[in-house]
């Protein structure tokens, strides 16, 4: 199931020193753990590891079991971010192959944002908060062939959008300029490994700037990275608490652009 999903993904930002805000309690840069899908792997697995190390995770839901929402409000009380990946995560047909109906093709940008606007309604039952950032599903953005991203800025339904490209972002770019509707993200394959992650910490670090990564399956599910990677890139974090920010997506956003 979700075999052509993308395993992880892996954004890398990176400022000067002539532009660059200067990170919480003197960190040099920022990194942000973010999970799609809302998969049980993610629960059993994901959670715990960060909850270890004192880390907060941004989770991108969609298809919630109900028998999960318990769990899901419990991390959220916990500090860890939900996040909007829609209702019924829908795809091209070229990406998956699953009911018709919950295709792109089969949606246009209203539609979408109708099903944007109802999970954050079910967002804000689970956490009680009345803002979310969101991430395209497959990280596509054409409903019905018209890209939805920007109706949705007009709508403003979310407060940020991240995407998925193959290409690492420019680790000497402003991370407080970033297009808030297009933040980029880079692909990894399944089988990528702890030190691979860890280049892109690394990378960060180097640049002043933040790195984002987007997992799917956490030793268990589709599309999974293995617990011992990702087990590796959090005790690397961990060892590098004091020059590393660990943060949801959203607070490193606000932290950046000073978003109220």
């Amino acid at each position: 199931m979700r075999t052509a999903l993308v395993l992880a993904l892996a954004l890398g930002f990176g400022a000067s020193s002539a532009t660059a805000r200067p990170w919480p309690n003197g960190a040099k840069a920022a990194v942000v753990l973010t999970y799609d899908d809302a998969l049980t792997s993610q629960l059993d697995n994901a959670v715990p590891a960060l909850d270890r190390r004192g880390f907060k995770g941004t989770f991108f839901l969609s298809n919630v079991k109900q028998v999960d929402v318990p769990r899901w409000r419990t991390i959220a009380n916990e500090g860890h971010e939900l996040a909007n990946h829609t209702l019924f995560h829908p795809c091209s047909a070229k990406t998956v192959s699953w009911d018709p109906r919950y295709t792109l093709e089969a949606y246009t940008p209203d539609s979408m944002l109708k099903e944007i606007g109802q999970q954050n309604v079910l967002l804000t039952a689970i956490d009680g908060k009345f803002r979310h950032g969101f991430a395209p599903p497959c990280g596509e953005t054409l409903a019905g062939g018209k890209d939805y991203l920007e109706p949705l800025r007009a709508a403003n339904l979310v407060s940020y959008s991240r995407g998925v490209f193959t290409k690492p972002a420019d680790l000497s770019a402003d991370v407080s300029a970033i297009d808030l509707m297009h933040i980029p993200a880079r692909a990894f394959p399944e089988g990528v490994t702890g030190a691979q992650l860890i280049d892109f910490a690394e990378q960060a670090q180097a640049g002043g700037g933040m790195a984002v990564f987007a997992f799917h399956g956490v030793d268990g599910d589709y599309s999974k990275v293995s617990g011992e990677a990702h087990e590796a890139l959090l005790d690397w974090l961990y060892a590098h608490r004091q020059e590393i920010w660990v943060t949801t997506l959203q607070d490193a956003l606000d932290w950046a652009k000073d978003l109220p």
